[in-house]
């Protein structure tokens, strides 16, 4: 009898493990019953949605009551998991390692205590658990680990994940052929897979967007007929091109001209160059208009200096004289 005491806390471990389960059965059949009630009055709501063809309404409802379906089959399946456990209670205290028979019923409340917040007494039970089998049972159990033999249906009815269309689809006309609404579930059925495809060809929309509207392409055609229309008619101008270093989304290709060293005139074209709406001909035209006013802009300037040159010769000229 010392040795019983020994592995299970003096005896005091088990007696509490008879008192949560206890506490935990109770207020799962009490849970049932006002999950019951509330399950039919969600049903019966979706019905009415469907009845009055508001079908978005219903779609969006029915993963609640999914959910709620789901909740009640796990009660379900831990209260019979407590009951097992509760009346081996005494196995429990008599050996050092969980049983074989009793190790699924184990591994399931260690893994569903946490993931139901309205049963506190599994959370009781679990610490339990942890005292007489130590923390890596626990986490093998908890984390799902191969060695570990949690209940199936638990761990998918536990699951935080949406759920599928088919499983809604399903619940839907299930409701309806309980309530006998005439539903043609055609809609649903085409939203439901029309959802699925917008997830699959969301992101290569995305991607292709940018290429529609390419600005560096524009920027670099602009610069091409630029450089191009600066020999035109194999004629050579006294001016060199800039062009700003940085171009944003909405800048525009505007050219500065500057003359000769002797004088500096800077020529802007009549309208800013916008690679994104004017045509390739247009560009051309304002170019050749740019590079003559860039010509006229360096004749004068030559034709200055040359009247200096002059005006400083004569000037030369006269000072020898006298």
């Amino acid at each position: 009898m010392s040795m019983l005491n020994q592995l299970f806390n003096r005896g005091l471990l088990g007696a509490k493990c008879k008192t949560c389960l206890t506490l935990a059965i109770s207020r799962i059949k009490l849970l049932q019953n006002k999950r019951d009630v509330h399950l039919k009055l969600m049903r019966k709501e979706i019905a009415e949605f469907l009845q009055a063809g508001q079908e978005a309404i219903a779609r969006i409802r029915v993963e609640h009551v999914i959910r709620e379906q789901n909740t009640w089959e796990v009660y379900e399946i831990l209260e019979l998991f407590c009951e097992f456990v509760l009346a081996r209670v005494p196995i429990l205290e008599s050996q050092r390692e969980c049983p074989t028979e009793l190790r699924e019923a184990v591994a399931s409340i260690i893994f569903s205590a946490p993931r139901c917040s309205d049963l506190p007494d599994l959370l009781q039970v679990r610490n339990l658990f942890a005292a007489k089998y130590g923390k890596e049972f626990i986490a093998a159990a908890s984390e799902l680990r191969p060695d570990t033999s949690v209940n199936r249906t638990i761990i998918e009815k536990l699951s935080v994940s949406a759920p599928p269309a088919d499983v809604k689809l399903k619940v839907l006309k299930e409701i309806a052929l309980e309530y006998n609404i005439n539903w043609d579930s055609t809609k649903t059925e085409t939203e439901f897979s029309k959802k699925l495809e917008d997830l699959l060809n969301g992101p290569k929309q995305l991607a292709e967007q940018p290429h529609a509207h390419s600005m560096p392409e524009s920027r670099e055609d602009s610069f091409t007929v630029d450089h191009s229309a600066a020999s035109l008619n194999g004629k050579k101008v006294d001016r060199h091109v800039q062009y700003p270093t940085s171009l944003g989304s909405n800048s525009s290709v505007a050219p500065r001209i500057i003359g000769s060293s002797t004088r500096e005139q800077n020529v802007e074209p009549v309208t800013e160059i916008k690679s994104t709406s004017i045509q390739s001909s247009d560009v051309l035209q304002r170019a050749r208009a740019a590079i003559a006013a860039a010509e006229r802009a360096s004749a004068a300037a030559r034709a200055a200096a040359e009247v200096v040159n002059i005006r400083f010769t004569s000037l030369k000229l006269d000072e020898r004289k006298t």
